[in-house]
């Protein structure tokens, strides 16, 4: 016969979570194993005695973990779906007629709590997977990778002189469009005024001119606005942390820089932070070394080895990696060529012999002008040395001597070198690319870490670090430690089974003996 289910709601029912959410569930599991009542303590001092209160902090916490868990980037699509789910009502510790925390609530506890709570918590995380086995800290992996701010290319204002401020001002309100501009202007005063020198700024003309010739295809680029825009003369009202960078091949945006680092034994991260998109990673990688190792340390974890790419290569940073007793593995920068070609460098005597067995010979320290102020050895010949040469044409040019400036730090170069040569730099090369590249692609797409849905450099910080806790999470769960068998443990089991099968043999002989006997 033909079943028919009718739906009729009940006055009064007898439900329990724990008995509809399975033993086997992810965020069952997750409840079982991340104890967050420390929090507690850490947050005491940021709230009243008394008032209304406020939403719990480890509750805060878990809302925010599984967001990221669940790919979504967005507090009020985040609270419509745990209200969906019973599973992650239970992990909440909310009954189904509780009513979760309104979605303002969430951003408002994210601006309240400062950075170190969020990293206090990271750690704790990081210390959860050190127990279980699944950091080793011998070696550890570091890149970047650019993550879209909460801001519109089209809200760029332009930056003018101090001077010419308040008339550009009001040239702009006057002609602008109110739905393409921010409504409030949040960059502080010395960001409005152009900083950029003359120099910048003839290049940058320059570049804009070559610009609008080579990309005439790209949509817009024949638009009589359309223009190279660049940190030097634009800034985002909206995000003034924010800053425009390119990947090759994609759009310019406004961007945050996630700094990583993964552990090579199981691809745990150990540390991430966020940058100012304009900054170079190896203008970071001094301050992601020493909070990464000071975390390692506490952890009882000793760091050996450093794997990243040319990005994150200076004489400062293999110094200071030297320095700290790390084995770096960073491929040098194109721009770093060990010397002239045909030129002899005597160590002993810090001079270059040239072709014609001259000696150019150390005269000072330069430092260059730029934002990193290079320092670099600046080597002469004298002017009656290079007088008559038949190199000279080729060597100096029409100088009246040569010419050498090369860095300070050439020996860390050269070591440095070495090691991305042997079989161990080529051996880390491949281990960098299949342990950090993933992470990364897999936070971006499937951890909620394609955008930064917050406004700051503080807050993107914590929306970094909280992606990053979802993602230890989630290996934390499905790590299985595999025991080894040793060869010794191996031979004696062999040995201890062969003989329980003569004794069993021997034990069926004698059965079947006296057995005969009393026939």
């Amino acid at each position: 016969m033909q079943g028919k289910k009718f739906y009729q709601e009940k006055l009064f029912s007898n439900f329990q979570l724990s008995s509809r959410v399975p033993e086997t569930n992810f965020y069952r599991r997750l409840s079982s194993v991340l104890d967050l009542s420390f929090v507690y303590k850490l947050t005491e001092s940021y709230y009243g005695k008394c008032g209304q209160k406020s939403i719990d902090p480890v509750v805060f916490f878990k809302l925010c973990l599984v967001g990221y868990l669940e790919n979504l980037t967005s507090d009020r699509q985040l609270i419509e779906h745990c209200s969906m789910r019973l599973d992650i009502m239970y992990y909440l510790g909310y009954d189904i007629d509780e009513e979760l925390p309104w979605h303002s609530t969430l951003s408002r506890t994210r601006q309240l709590l400062p950075e170190n709570i969020f990293e206090q918590v990271f750690t704790h995380i990081v210390g959860m997977c050190v127990e279980k086995g699944m950091v080793s800290g011998h070696t550890q992996c570091i890149d970047s990778a650019p993550v879209k701010a909460n801001a519109s290319m089209d809200s760029l204002e332009l930056k003018v002189p101090a001077d010419e401020l308040e008339e550009h001002l009001r040239k702009i309100r006057y002609m602008s469009t109110p739905d393409r501009k921010a409504k409030e202007n949040k960059a502080p005063q010395e960001q409005r005024n152009i900083t950029a020198s003359d120099r910048d700024l003839k290049a940058l003309k320059s570049r804009n001119k070559k610009w609008k010739k080579d990309q005439d295809e790209r949509p817009g680029a024949k638009h009589p606005d359309a223009k190279y825009t660049s940190n030097k003369t634009h800034y985002s009202p909206t995000d003034p942390d924010a800053r425009i960078s390119v990947k090759p091949g994609k759009a310019r945006k406004l961007n945050y820089l996630s700094q990583l680092s993964v552990d090579t034994a199981h691809h745990v991260i150990t540390h991430i932070q966020a940058d100012l998109a304009d900054k170079k990673d190896s203008q970071c990688l001094e301050n992601i070394t020493l909070k990464l190792n000071h975390r390692l340390k506490n952890q009882g974890l000793l760091w050996h080895n450093l794997a990243a790419d040319t990005g994150y290569s200076s004489g400062e940073n293999y110094a200071f990696l030297e320095k700290l007793g790390l084995q770096s593995y960073i491929p040098p920068h194109g721009t770093y060529k060990g010397g002239p070609e045909g030129f002899i460098y005597v160590e002993e005597g810090d001079y270059w012999l040239c072709p014609n067995n001259k000696k150019v010979t150390f005269r000072k320290i330069t430092i260059e002008k730029n934002r990193n102020n290079n320092k670099k050895k600046l080597y002469l010949t004298r002017a009656s040395d290079c007088k008559g040469c038949p190199y000279k044409a080729k060597c100096a040019g029409k100088a009246p001597e040569k010419r050498i400036t090369i860095t300070i730090y050439k020996d860390e170069y050269e070591r440095a070198i070495a090691r991305i040569t042997s079989k161990q730099g080529r051996y880390m090369k491949t281990k960098r690319q299949s342990t950090v590249e993933p992470v990364f692609g897999t936070l971006t797409q499937f951890m909620g870490m394609r955008k930064v849905n917050t406004i700051g450099i503080k807050q993107a910080n914590k929306v970094m670090m909280m992606a990053a806790m979802a993602y230890n999470l989630k290996k934390y769960l499905k790590f299985t430690q595999n025991k080894v068998v040793s060869m010794a443990k191996t031979i004696e089991t062999s040995k201890s089974f062969i003989i329980d099968q003569l004794q069993l043999i021997l034990l069926v002989f004698k059965q079947s003996t006296y057995y005969q006997m009393q026939i």
